[in-house]
């Protein structure tokens, strides 16, 4: 009888892998099918045994929008004469719901499946891109009801390719910013769970520290006209992703229906492409941190 052995010691060692090794990011695309498997899940259940259902995707914004806009709009006429104060509003809070769901999600996504991080190896970032995915599908109904307002006030007549790409640059932006941010924190929310207090408070602050109840002018007048703060500090504001993809969508939604001419903010075509190579670095980082930690993902759940 041939010793099984002998059979195995002719094999290179490099033809093994090691339980458990992860190649990062690169084994989500290994691993696609278990990915549709987790996008697919989260789709379906997310309004599960729900009356309203998918409704839901159109009720919150449209609760934001209206809390936003009779508040500020209309009760304390902070909209600073900016017309069409609603279309600029409205393609703001998307993009924000947008970051804020994938943000949120990719964080809670390994301690959301300890049972299965625990018991079964698989790519632990299948966790975090399927979040970041499924949020992307739940940000369709919004982007789709803007479209169809924006088309009744002449969006058509106005767009140009530019708008369109736009549109596409400000989603990809802020999809891999927060799943740069998703990764580090999910790391860290294993061992500390403080981790989703401080996205929270993180989340908080998105919202007002992005032009989307305001107009960007105005923190130039704030920071330089009226404070005398140097330059730099507004041009390191238009740097943040999130800042970058909301006014990619004002342009690309708000400026088309919009007779009067407002000026853009400063290096917008510049800023799209350093923003971007921004959210990249995150998501490099974020992947480091998370490779660094996941060894002890079972242990630690």
């Amino acid at each position: 009888m041939t010793d099984t052995r002998d059979l195995f010691a002719a094999v290179p060692r490099s033809e093994f892998d090691t339980p458990g090794k992860s190649r990062g990011l690169i084994d989500v695309v290994r691993w696609r099918y278990l990915l549709r498997l987790l996008v697919r899940t989260g789709v379906t259940t997310r309004y599960r045994n729900s009356v309203l259902g998918w409704t839901w995707s159109y009720v919150r914004p449209a609760a934001q929008f209206l809390v936003f806009w009779v508040v500020l709009g209309l009760f304390m006429q902070l909209d600073h004469g900016i017309p069409n104060y609603a279309v600029y509003l409205f393609s703001g809070i998307v993009i924000i719901n947008l970051f804020s769901e994938a943000f949120k999600n990719a964080t809670t996504s390994i301690v959301g499946n300890a049972a299965l991080v625990r018991k079964v190896f698989l790519p632990r970032q299948l966790f975090a891109v399927s979040a970041v995915i499924v949020a992307f599908v739940h940000f369709l109904p919004q982007v789709g009801l803007l479209l169809v307002v924006c088309l009744l006030l002449g969006w058509i007549t106005n767009i140009s390719l530019l708008s369109v790409l736009a549109i596409f640059a400000g989603m990809i932006i802020v999809m891999v910013f927060a799943l740069g941010l998703g990764l580090f924190f999910g790391a860290i929310n294993v061992r500390f769970r403080d981790a989703e207090n401080i996205v929270e408070l993180m989340l908080l602050l998105a919202t007002w520290a992005s032009p989307v109840l305001y107009g960007w002018f105005q923190v130039q007048q704030a920071v330089v006209d009226t404070l005398g703060w140097p330059q730099w500090i507004v041009d390191l504001y238009l740097l943040n992703p999130i800042t970058q993809g909301v006014e990619l969508f004002h342009y690309a939604f708000w400026r088309p229906v919009t007779a009067t001419a407002f000026e853009i903010p400063p290096g917008l075509a510049w800023n799209t492409l350093w923003t971007f190579l921004i959210a990249v670095v995150t998501l490099l980082l974020g992947q480091l941190v998370f490779r660094r930690l996941e060894g002890r993902f079972a242990q630690d759940l």
